[in-house]
């Protein structure tokens, strides 16, 4: 294997580790998030765009 081909195969590999990483990051991340909103729903805080309420 040419010298080429090690660096084209290692660019690759290292992109998509990043790249599997970050979607990790947001999906863990998203579920914190969902978690979050849940606790603070349950709390009684409401969305300022929640519309069922009108005064």
């Amino acid at each position: 294997m040419s010298a080429h081909a090690v660096y084209v195969t290692a660019a690759y590999g290292i992109t998509a580790i990043v790249l599997a990483g970050l979607i990790g990051w947001i999906l863990f991340d998203q579920r914190a998030r969902k978690r979050e909103l849940a606790e603070l729903e349950a709390a009684g805080v409401r969305r300022r765009s929640d519309k069922a309420e009108k005064p």
